[in-house]
């Protein structure tokens, strides 16, 4: 029986996670919950999972929960109450699901207890993959990749002699506006944007996989993942998603990683590895898709996804800047302050502002990425 802390249980990844560990009751059990503002969701969570502790995001939010949940069940919140859910269970494994660079403080305490990391929050790597893959080495603690393009290249190179890797790729369905000319993407909506032609996410990984962002954090993510070099992580437009990402070796052989669009699977295998457990979901038929499409990525086309290699290249604070200054501009494009087209108009400001610290510590991090926010909400 492996027991699950869960962070971001009421989000996309949250929720899948669940189903997941429902749909094996005999193997997993849920030790700990932590969500956001959703309670109605997490009360249903509660109910089903019986968990032993649970966090919101405000106080209120939490004196509230009290009064609607079995009296043995702890309740935290805010900050504070993420590190309690990720750090203070019996939990075997910690889902980190939440979005943004709030899950790198309980990442880390996770890993100080020895907890193995199943990773959905590519921002915790974003922002200080230094510190957390060298504190991961340092505890001897796993970190399972969940987003379904790592965890193709971690299927791949299963048994394989890394020495012998040439390269990675990962592929990008090219979101919402894949078709779209730099002139048409001056009148998208939010509407519009939300609108992911192959995947189910959230609001934020939805807008980010539409100007590329998501795919410029996968790379850095897959950076600190792998031990690549960027010269080795290479992106390309896949627009059906059936192949997840794949990896070429010296020899010129190919091993890639297929499946239909299902969050569901690289979760399951992260939560199973190295076993595979069954899993009620559609099988793949190569035939009944008759044909796969890939186009070489234009970094004309799709700017953020340069300035996040220029980012990791530059490396430092410059993927905690990048990365803040994105959470603040995708914000305020779904709030309608901003158009699609000045997200990537306020990284590129936020980026020419700055200059990197480098091998920074938590407290640098903290105040670049406190810095970077402050001066993305000022863009006009």
């Amino acid at each position: 029986m492996k027991k699950i802390a869960l962070l971001g249980s009421t989000g996309s990844i949250g929720t899948q996670t669940l189903q997941v560990a429902a749909e094996h009751p005999e193997h997993f059990q849920v030790e700990a919950l932590a969500a956001g503002g959703n309670i109605e969701l997490l009360l249903e969570q509660i109910r089903q999972f019986k968990p032993s502790k649970v966090s919101v995001a405000t106080k209120e939010a939490a004196e509230s929960l009290k009064t609607q949940i079995p009296a043995g069940i702890q309740v935290f919140f805010g900050d504070e109450g993420l590190i309690e859910i990720a750090a203070g269970t019996d939990a075997d494994t910690v889902v980190t699901a939440v979005t943004g660079s709030m899950g790198l403080p309980a990442t880390l305490a996770a890993i100080d207890e020895g907890k193995q990391i199943a990773l959905a929050n590519k921002e915790t790597l974003v922002t200080a993959g230094h510190l957390v893959m060298r504190r991961a080495a340092d505890k001897g603690v796993p970190i399972l990749p969940v987003d379904s393009e790592h965890s193709a290249i971690f299927q791949c190179l299963n048994g394989e002699p890394r020495k012998r890797l040439s390269s990675i790729t990962l592929t990008a369905s090219g979101g919402s506006f894949r078709n779209l000319s730099r002139a048409e993407l001056a009148q998208v909506t939010v509407e519009d944007a939300l609108k992911h032609p192959n995947w189910s996410m959230g609001s934020k990984i939805t807008i980010d996989s539409a100007t590329m962002v998501n795919k410029g954090l996968e790379v850095i993510e897959a950076h600190w993942l792998f031990g690549l070099s960027y010269d080795e992580i290479n992106v390309l437009l896949h627009p059906e998603s059936i192949i997840h990402s794949f990896v070429e070796f010296e020899d010129t052989g190919i091993i890639a990683q297929l499946g239909n669009p299902d969050m569901r699977v690289p979760i399951q295998y992260a939560l199973t590895y190295p076993d595979r457990f069954p899993l009620r979901a559609k099988r793949l038929s190569l035939a009944e898709i008759g044909k796969l499409h890939f186009r070489e990525m234009d970094f004309g086309r799709f700017p953020c996804l340069r300035m996040a290699y220029d980012c990791g290249r530059m490396g430092g604070t410059a993927p905690t800047v990048f990365n803040a200054a994105n959470e603040v501009a995708v914000a305020r494009f779904l709030r309608r302050e901003i158009s699609f087209l000045q997200i990537e108009d306020t990284l590129e400001k936020v980026m020419q502002q700055h200059t990197a610290i480098a091998d920074p510590d938590l407290d640098v991090i903290r105040e670049a990425d406190q810095w970077a926010r402050r001066v993305a909400s000022e863009v006009r």
